[in-house]
């Protein structure tokens, strides 16, 4: 069965993949708030700053990424993975769903993917940061790493680019954890991130709803195993062939993608 989906852009609040989860709501809360604006801000640049600190931290996650289809269907492509990074120039991402299980390694100078389920993989030369290796995946491979503008250095910068209204939506509890839930739009796209109290403001959940998409299609990454500093496992983040993986070119690996192959990416409206 071929699917035929509406057109996809990168995870990033600077050009989002189509979701659509989308509700009628009436909020209570005054549009001028500028106490609110200014503690959401000062909150988000907390977290940004928190983030930026940790010269190594990982976490596990589960995504959800929605598409529209022509018949303006709704359907949730879900996955789950792990992050772990040391800064500045090192990073290991997986991520695994019902079509696809993806290993990405990141040694500061190679990029490895690997299809584990097509035991295929491919490198790229990257010399450079974590924060180029990012904007390179996103712009010349659009291969975006889950939730990669809250890898940067600079996050609060990135997030807080062309953003018209902010909201401070007060607490909310994700996976057991007392979170600040903040809400932010674009031009293009709606975001929101809840952010946990505490002296460790890290992001438990941060969801990205396109608006130039009928539908407005969202994609959603929640957050848990939260880990910094000792507390975070070794890791090696050179590649090693153990399975003995076939290399091909980045456009021979199929099925590695972020949706299945029976998608088939049409035009958006």
């Amino acid at each position: 069965m071929t699917i035929d989906v509406r057109n996809l852009v990168n995870l990033s609040t600077r050009s989002i993949p189509a979701l659509a989860f989308s509700v009628a709501l009436g909020l209570g809360i005054s549009t001028s708030a500028g106490a609110d604006e200014a503690d959401a801000k000062r909150l988000l640049k907390g977290m940004s700053d928190y983030l930026a600190a940790q010269q190594a931290l990982s976490f596990s996650y589960d995504a959800t990424l929605e598409v529209v289809t022509q018949e303006d269907q709704i359907l949730g492509v879900a996955s789950s993975g792990t992050v772990a990074l040391r800064r500045p120039d090192k990073i290991r991402a997986t991520r695994a769903g019902g079509f696809a299980d993806v290993d990405m390694s990141f040694d500061g100078t190679t990029l490895t993917i690997l299809g584990k389920n097509i035991n295929k993989y491919t490198q790229i030369e990257v010399p450079g940061s974590i924060s180029h290796l990012v904007d390179v995946l996103r712009d010349e491979y659009g291969r975006p790493l889950p939730a990669a503008d809250l890898l940067l250095s600079n996050a609060y910068d990135v997030l807080m680019q062309d953003v018209v209204d902010i909201k401070d939506l007060g607490s909310g509890v994700i996976g057991g954890v007392e979170c600040d839930s903040l809400a932010f739009r674009t031009k293009d796209v709606d975001w929101q991130i809840w952010i946990a109290r505490g002296e460790k403001p890290y992001p438990c959940r941060y969801v990205i709803t396109s608006k130039q998409i009928a539908s407005a299609p969202s994609y959603t990454v929640q957050i848990r195993d939260w880990k910094t500093g000792k507390a975070v496992a070794a890791s090696d983040f050179k590649f090693k062939n153990s399975s003995k993986a076939a290399k091909v070119t980045l456009e021979d690996l199929k099925g590695a993608g972020d949706l299945p192959d029976h998608f088939v990416i049409g035009e958006s409206k």
